[in-house]
């Protein structure tokens, strides 16, 4: 005779009175998500403001009405009719300029990442971890600490007051070699590597068609890291350039900040459109954030699992 074994899960506890099971305390989260929104109105009170008094002209803007409300007027065409039509246009190319500085260094710095980050990942190479070593020091050292040093290198060059002056620093990017190495060391299997190598698939192939789809999201993360530091620089621009035709967006609004705090001509109507170029300039970064949060979350979160 056959003993038949009861697969029926243990009780939960009882309680003394032998009556339903004890259910478990709740944690009390309120602290926590008190804090994440003390948080998120920190972060977004400031941009709130600079919704609201972008729709504001100079007089709304001084004028001692709600900073955190829209005027009566809200006027965000005729402020955006005068911010491009403002000195022959400047904002427009000041625009363009910082589209391209942002492509161009993003995109070279992405391609130099992925290429070192998978080459310390996957190769062995003499000196592999002192050059490592090397890299993860220069990930602390401050960007604003080396301007100086690469101003002088490119006075020697020839390059200062030209797009080349801001595009070519900013295609180095050290963090994004040590994201794109734990990536490439935890997501590309060295198996797959090699059965694509006995296949007679070259080190170059094999890499392009089997170790990058695996990296995308490692990819398009420090892509968009590249773009958003590249948009956002403000300290190496303004070392290099003095053509205000070259500026990014951010060095020509602080340039008519300082013409706004000196009166020179500008006066209190030049911080109503100090304030919508700002709000513009922050509109492609948003779009990239967007347009992009599938691919940058998933990037971020590279290493926490194995």
């Amino acid at each position: 005779m056959s003993t038949v074994t009861s697969t029926r899960p243990p009780a939960g506890p009882r309680s003394p009175a032998g009556g339903a099971p004890r259910k478990r305390p709740r944690q009390n989260n309120v602290l926590p998500h008190a804090f994440l929104a003390a948080l998120l109105v920190y972060f977004l009170v400031p941009f709130w403001w600079v919704i609201v008094a972008a729709s504001k002209d100079a007089a709304g803007l001084f004028g001692g009405s709600n900073p955190l409300w829209f005027a009566t007027d809200v006027d965000y065409l005729g402020n955006l009719q005068q911010l491009f039509t403002f000195d022959g246009g400047i904002y427009a190319r000041w625009l363009l300029n910082s589209a391209l500085y942002a492509l161009a260094g993003g995109v070279g710095a992405t391609v130099l990442s992925v290429a070192a980050g998978y080459g310390f990942a996957k190769y062995r190479f003499p000196f592999r971890r002192a050059f490592f070593a090397i890299l993860l020091g220069s990930v602390m050292v401050p960007l604003t600490a080396l301007v100086i040093p690469t101003f002088l290198l490119m006075s020697e060059l020839r390059l200062t007051n030209t797009m080349w002056a801001v595009i070519l620093p900013s295609l180095l990017n050290p963090f994004g070699v040590y994201l794109m190495h734990v990536y490439a060391r935890d997501a590309v299997p060295d198996e797959l590597l090699d059965a694509a190598r006995v296949d007679g698939a070259g080190e170059l192939r094999t890499f392009v068609q089997v170790a990058l789809p695996l990296m995308r999201p490692a990819v398009v993360t420090v892509l968009l890291l590249s773009f958003v530091g590249t948009w956002n620089n403000f300290f190496l621009p303004l070392v290099m350039l003095n053509d205000n035709r070259l500026f990014p967006v951010t060095v020509g609004l602080n340039l008519w900040q300082g013409l706004a705090s000196a009166n020179n001509g500008g006066g209190t109507s030049l911080w109503s459109l100090i304030i919508i170029g700002a709000l513009v300039s922050i509109i492609p970064l948003v779009v990239a954030f967007v347009s992009l949060q599938k691919y940058w979350q998933g990037g971020l979160t590279i290493g926490s699992l194995k």
